[in-house]
């Protein structure tokens, strides 16, 4: 008579704690994001003859020439790509000679008219103004949100030189998941524009 009562009250447990089981609600995890590996910010020096200028950028990436600009040959050979390729993006950086054809107020408004295409999808921008003792003058533009380019900047002497650079990466724009890049590759770009010397 034990064993019988034993055992019909384990089964009525059991189909008890089925029952209970079966009526718990499912609460799903949220979304997560893979784990970025990132290296200790380190900079070695840029200085090829055949730009007027320096600066100083990360061992990690790579620097390659900009050999085709919508579908043309670039205008200089300074427009360069720098590559980040454990993060998958890169800084696009282009060159123009400050003359007749190019004046700083054109190149300054051109400026602001790409980087503002981004704000369509942008929270915000925080805006900085940029003056090293190297004469190198410009802005910087951190532009919040799910922008395309979440960073872009120019630089110049204000006489002869000036720079335009835009980060971007190959990555569908999601400000949450990508926020570990956006911030360590902007201190590497804040230490380019810093060591950026004309020649």
């Amino acid at each position: 008579m034990r064993n019988k009562l034993s055992n019909g009250t384990f089964s009525l447990l059991i189909v008890i704690a089925i029952i209970v089981a079966c009526n718990e609600e499912y609460t799903p995890k949220p979304k997560g994001y893979f784990r970025i590996s990132l290296p200790e910010h380190e900079y070695k020096l840029f200085n090829p003859v055949y730009c007027p200028f320096s600066f100083e950028y990360p061992v990690y990436a790579n620097i390659s020439r900009d050999t085709v600009f919508l579908d043309t040959v670039p205008e200089n050979p300074c427009w360069m790509n720098i590559n980040f390729p454990t993060l998958n993006g890169s800084i696009y950086m282009s060159y123009k000679e400050i003359n007749a054809e190019h004046g700083l107020a054109k190149l300054i408004e051109d400026f602001h008219v790409l980087a503002f295409k981004h704000t369509i999808k942008a929270s915000g921008i925080d805006e900085s103004v940029i003056n090293s003792e190297n004469h190198v003058y410009g802005l910087y533009y951190n532009i919040e949100g799910n922008a395309a380019s979440n960073i872009q900047f120019f630089a110049t002497d204000s006489i002869k030189h000036f720079i335009r650079g835009s980060l971007y990466f190959n990555n569908a724009p999601n400000a949450d998941s990508l926020a570990p890049a956006i911030h360590f590759v902007e201190k590497d770009i804040r230490h380019m524009i810093g060591s950026l010397k004309w020649k």
